[in-house]
């Protein structure tokens, strides 16, 4: 029979909480040691509660939680970073809510994932530091795809296999990858791609950070990137994403 520890220390961000009882709180976190979980925050929502001001969305936060019949019960909980700047300008507060909202919606309770965490917490930190927000969540994009095995094709037509010219393009949302124009053109699925567009793609998805945020997309070219992927991911997802509509309505402003 497997041991069951009875306490768990964890590294963790708070994706998202919610009333539970007549004082508590129910948050799901993604953990550096245990990846998704769940857990109770006792008190919580009482004016004198030490651990509230710990646990609300997108902070990362170090908990000691104690194992319950079924859910993890957080016993101490302290900060690790807040992240303030995301939570004083309400373009970067939705930028956050989008990041996770991914991070929620393609993540279950199935174990850790250091690669995952750690991109998760730099995300958090460039949308805290970044003037310009556009290549870090792009970038997140491009790697969480990669991390979670939905890479996208990027250099080689995903139908003939040769190697894609360059030339404006195709995309399939269905085969995961460029489709060049020989079997892009009437593709169920294929959409346009402008080769910049795919230039900047292929150059987020090998790159670092560092490499990656030197490149400056015009601004045409931002909006085709940032279409082109969330049609991806909301295929993926067979659902659409709460939080870019929300994106949308604040830039309006």
């Amino acid at each position: 029979m497997p041991f069951r520890p009875h306490t768990l220390r964890v590294e963790c961000v708070v994706l998202r909480h919610s009333d539970w009882g007549e004082a508590d709180r129910l948050l799901t976190i993604f953990s550096r040691e245990q990846g998704k979980l769940r857990c109770i925050a006792k008190g919580a929502r009482k004016l004198l509660s030490r651990k509230a001001g710990h646990l609300e969305p997108f902070t990362r936060v170090a908990l000691l939680m104690a194992k319950s019949t079924d859910l993890w019960i957080v016993t101490q909980a302290e900060t690790v970073d807040a992240y303030l700047p995301i939570k004083e300008e309400l373009v970067r507060t939705g930028t956050a809510a989008y990041i996770i909202e991914l991070l929620d919606r393609f993540t279950y309770e199935e174990g850790e994932n250091h690669t995952l965490y750690q991109l998760v917490v730099e995300t958090l930190q460039r949308l805290a530091n970044e003037p310009d927000m556009f290549l870090a969540v792009r970038y997140y994009e491009m790697h969480l795809l990669s991390i979670l095995g939905f890479k996208p094709e990027l250099f080689r037509c995903v139908k003939c296999r040769e190697e894609i010219k360059p030339q404006d393009q195709y995309f399939s949302v269905l085969l995961g990858g460029v489709l060049c124009p020989k079997d892009g053109l009437g593709n169920e699925g294929g959409r346009p791609i402008s080769m910049l567009t795919l230039k900047y793609l292929r150059h987020l998805q090998r790159s670092t950070f560092a490499e990656a945020k030197k490149a400056d997309p015009p601004a045409q070219i931002r909006v085709e990137m940032e279409n082109l992927l969330q049609y991806y991911l909301t295929f993926l997802l067979e659902r659409t994403l709460n939080t870019p509509g929300f994106l949308r309505q604040v830039k309006m402003k």
